[in-house]
């Protein structure tokens, strides 16, 4: 068990919403299409000027207000971005800078596991607590999918949201208080083509021609093969992780879950057991804001009180990769 508290939190959507409805003139589909067939009502759309590092300053400014801190006590920034706003520098040092802190030598990197950013970086977090390098961490998970959908394909486009969350986390010393109870990642790279953007890195490259940089630049993903290999290992991720922490599926309070589909919500309901309002569900407003899902879901559970003192809270998620957690905290 690593004491540490969840000091504050923060969200930003954007300024616009697109309706479902929109969305079913994209798709040229009749009106109530995409709701009926993606349990989508409307996701935000970030504007040219909403940036991923400016969502994402604005959150954080929101979680430090919360948790009272000045921009200049933390220890330690972390980019936790499923997209990067370019390759170099990385995100977090954006983020940094839009805060006010360019010249503060504030510690910022970034953590990617695409739609596990959030909890990976949380845990690098909490081994900085338990190694005593950090005691004050401001973690950043903002994400931008709109710009990289095919439009052509509604399976992959019309499920996804922009957004943005902080968290601020800070060292505890009560081992009965607050703190991260157990926690498991799993990696199967067998499924690294379930779910790809191919440009941007080293792979396709701008000397392979703007046809196929600009091919790769789009999101490509296979829904159901990503469900269909998350829910083979799944279960015994989820228990094991359970049973570190000491509880069941029905005696946990709270399940704080990606936001990756409206079947992966409903699966996660009939996984888990006992009351179906314990699982929280911001997808039909929200859709699947990549990294940003599990910390919105998580600034929500604040927001409805269900982040009670003593409460125990499952994150739960899957990524590219093919990549699955599980993290047990208590509040």
């Amino acid at each position: 068990m690593t004491p540490m508290i969840l000091a504050g939190l923060g969200a930003y959507a954007p300024r616009e919403t697109r309706s479902s409805q929109a969305l079913d003139a994209v798709f040229a589909q009749p009106p109530g299409w995409t709701e009926a067939r993606f349990g989508i009502v409307s996701r935000g759309v970030a504007a040219p000027d909403e940036t991923t590092s400016m969502m994402g300053a604005e959150a954080a400014r929101r979680a430090l207000a919360m948790a009272g801190w000045e921009p200049g006590d933390l220890d330690v920034l972390i980019g936790a971005c499923g997209v990067m706003e370019q390759p170099i520098p990385g995100t977090s040092v954006l983020i940094q800078d839009a805060l006010g802190l360019g010249q503060s030598g504030i510690w910022a990197f970034d953590v990617n596991q695409t739609c596990l950013s959030f909890v990976a970086a949380l845990d690098v977090a909490a081994m900085g607590f338990a190694t005593g390098r950090f005691r004050r961490a401001l973690i950043v998970s903002s994400d931008i999918a709109s710009c990289g959908l095919d439009w052509d394909t509604p399976a992959s486009t019309a499920i996804f949201g922009d957004g943005a969350a902080a968290v601020c986390v800070k060292a505890g010393d009560d081992p009965d208080g607050p703190g991260l109870l157990a926690r498991s990642f799993e990696t199967y790279g067998a499924g690294k083509d379930l779910a790809s953007i191919r440009s941007g890195g080293t792979r396709v490259r701008l000397d392979d021609g703007l046809a196929a940089f600009s091919d790769g630049a789009r999101f490509r993903m296979d829904p159901f093969g990503i469900f269909k290999a998350a829910s083979k290992t799944l279960p015994a991720l989820i228990d094991r992780v359970l049973g570190e922490a000491g509880l069941t599926r029905e005696s946990v309070d709270v399940i704080v879950g990606h936001q990756a589909s409206r079947p992966a919500i409903e699966h996660a309901r009939r996984l888990m057991g006992g009351d179906p309002d314990r699982v929280i569900d911001i997808f039909g407003t929200r859709g699947n804001q990549i990294a940003a899902s599990l910390p919105t879901v998580l600034v929500e559970a604040h927001a409805t009180g269900r982040l009670g003192p003593g409460k125990t809270v499952l994150l739960l998620g899957t990524a590219a990769g093919i990549s699955l957690a599980a993290m047990v905290l208590r509040t």
